[in-house]
This record gives C-alpha cells, sequence and structure tokens, in this order.
C-alpha cells in the first residue's frame, strides 16, 4: 500500500507542472487537487451508502478533530501551496527528487518527537537521501540554494509534520479521513486563490486538476494512512520515499529534461538511503501493556479478546476493544501495537 501510494503522489509532479505550465495559479492548483481528491472519496462513501454496504472501518470520534485540524492544516494548505510555489521555479526532474526529503522530515519527527524507534539503518539511510537532496538543490555560484528548492524542502517538511499526526488518527476510516481533509484543505486553499486575485483555468486544466487529484492526492492519501497504521510513521516514510524516483522519471520522458551528472549522483545517492530503509528487518522480546482501543483487525495473535452480542460477526471487522498484557518476541513494526520503548 506504501508503495502503491507512493506510485500515483510521484507521477503527480510533471503533471502538476503542466497544469502550471498552462497558466494555472500554484495556490489555486493545490486546491483543486485537494477539493479533487475530497469530491471524488465523498462520492464513493455516497455511493456505498446507495448501496446499503455496511461500514468496515471505525469512524473519526470527537476526540479526534484536533488532530484532523492541525493534519488539514499542515499536509492540506501549507505543504501544497509551498510545493506548487516551489515547481513554478524548479525543474520538474529536481522538484521530484527532492520530495524525498518528506520521508526524511518524517522520519526525523517521529524519532525525535514521538519517540518512534529508529536504527542504524535507518538513519543511515537518511543521510544518504539528505545528501542527495543537497547535490540535487545546490546552485553553483554565489546563488547558493535556490528558492524553488528551498520552498519545495518548506512542502516537504509540511507534509512530515502531516505524517505524523495523521499516525494518531490511523485506526480510524482512512477514507474519512482523506475526504474530509480533501474537501476541507481544497476549499481554504482557493478561498485563498481567488482573494488573491487568481481565476479559474479552462474546463480542460480543471478537469485534469480534478482527475490528478482524486488518485494522486486522494487515492494515494488512503492508501497512505493504512500504510501508518501497520508500518508506522517512519518506515511508511522511508517506503514512500520511491515516490520521486517514478516523478523525476516521467519528467524526463515528458519534458525531455537532461540527465545531467548532478540529477544522477542525487539519484544515485537516494537509491542507496532507499536501499537501506527498505531492506529493515526489527526482532527482539517485547512487551505490551493492557490497553483498549477501536479499529478494523482480525483475530489474530494480538486480538484474543471476547465479543460483545452486538459486535459486528465476521473477519475483519470494526469494534471497540481491550488488549491483555503480553510478551512475545516476532518481526514487527512501530504499527498500532507496537510503539513500545527501546533500551
Amino acid at each position: 500500500m506504501a508503495l502503491v501510494s507512493a506510485a500515483l503522489f510521484g507521477a503527480s509532479t510533471p503533471f502538476a507542472k503542466l497544469l502550471l505550465g498552462n497558466g494555472v495559479n500554484p495556490w489555486l492548483l493545490a486546491g483543486l487537487l485537494y477539493l479533487g481528491s475530497g469530491i471524488g472519496l465523498a462520492g464513493m462513501q455516497l455511493v456505498r451508502r446507495l448501496a446499503s454496504l455496511p461500514p468496515s472501518e471505525a469512524p473519526l470520534r470527537r476526540a479526534d478533530l484536533p488532530w484532523l485540524g492541525l493534519v488539514v492544516l499542515s499536509g492540506g494548505v501549507v505543504g501544497p501551496v509551498l510545493l506548487m510555489l516551489g515547481l513554478a521555479s524548479t525543474p520538474a526532474s529536481s522538484a521530484s527528487l527532492l520530495l524525498n526529503l518528506e520521508g526524511l522530515a518524517t522520519m526525523v519527527i517521529a524519532w525525535t518527537v514521538f519517540r518512534e524507534n529508529v536504527d542504524r539503518r535507518i538513519l543511515i539511510g537518511a543521510s544518504a537521501i539528505l545528501a542527495g537532496a543537497i547535490v540535487l538543490s545546490w546552485q553553483h555560484g554565489p546563488s547558493g540554494f535556490g528558492w524553488g528548492s528551498l520552498l519545495i524542502a518548506g512542502a516537504c517538511l509540511a507534509w512530515g509534520i502531516d505524517n505524523n499526526l495523521t499516525r494518531k488518527l490511523s485506526a480510524a476510516d482512512p477514507i474519512q479521513i482523506t475526504t474530509v481533509k480533501g474537501l476541507v484543505a481544497g476549499s481554504v486553499s482557493l478561498a485563498l486563490a481567488f482573494a488573491a486575485g487568481a481565476d479559474l483555468p479552462a474546463p480542460r486544466a480543471l478537469a485534469g486538476a480534478a482527475v490528478l487529484g482524486f488518485f494522486a492526492y486522494g487515492v494515494s492519501l488512503v492508501l497512505f494512512v493504512f500504510a501508518l497504521r501497520y508500518l508506522g510513521s517512519a518506515r511508511t516514510g522511508a517506503y514512500f520515499s520511491i515516490a520521486p524516483f517514478i516523478g523525476a522519471a516521467l519528467a524526463v520522458v515528458i519534458f525531455s529534461e537532461p540527465v545531467s551528472p548532478q540529477l544522477a549522483a542525487a539519484a544515485v545517492l537516494m537509491g542507496i538511503g532507499l536501499y537501506l530503509h527498505l531492506g529493515e528487518r526489527h526482532a527482539h522480546e517485547h512487551s505490551h501493556e493492557a490497553m483498549e482501543h477501536e479499529h478494523q483487525h482480525i483475530h489474530d495473535e494480538h486480538h484474543h479478546h471476547v465479543h460483545a452480542p452486538n459486535d459486528t460477526p465476521g473477519e475483519p471487522h470494526t469494534h471497540r476493544h481491550r488488549h491483555a498484557p503480553l510478551a512475545h518476541c516476532h518481526t514487527h513494526f512501530p504499527d498500532l501495537h507496537h510503539r513500545h520503548g527501546h533500551g
């Protein structure tokens, strides 16, 4: 799910560059992409209700709303606007590879703020990705780093914050989370763009932005939230780092951009970092404290609980359940049930 999410989002960068080249305002485009994702996913939910299909995921609760508000602000407004502004003055292939910084920002925040375990292999891989980003961003001469590159780096930081905050919500329905985020963030960005004097683009560009937003921001984000549930923030960010390579490859083909030595060196460094991230294995004796929460699950080794008469039958299913203390050893990631400390 993380890799498919990365492929969908990675492909969006050169196509967004095409839309910007047709005169679409960057701030307006950010809003259209998110609004396209929100409207498309809302339509899917409406079809599901009309077909009387029962919900399979835990809904958002009142306690989730403050986290959701921060997610919308950082990832749905600040991040896309900075990316669109940066794309306006940065080659699409370079911009695509610079998006590797999102995985790095996600990992650093997960490690330092949320105390998610990050081992030496992950740190070395992150260092390689950062080195590639520096090589890619540096403009020879007195100009140093380009403003476009710095704006894209700022977008990656905003999305790194967003990813870690979304992890707090990952037990809830990813489609509901993404729908709310798309509708609210898209509406806010469009309102700000119109207030700044932006005009709606031609119908063809408008339709292109809506379709691109549905797949690259909607479907991609739904899969990303699922991955956060099962992998944790740092690892999901690492797997997601394949996205810029897909975007850079498409940009070279679409815009006939040259494969410069600088671009090739950055790709090698970032490829090393990605390889180290994808090859990580983590297993040790660990203890689970008693906890109670709600999410979709099956009755595996972490879910041995008694059902109430009104709980949904069949598997997978969703209901509030309690975990008894448990100690065992197996390969795992920092998912919903493995957010323990490490010595």
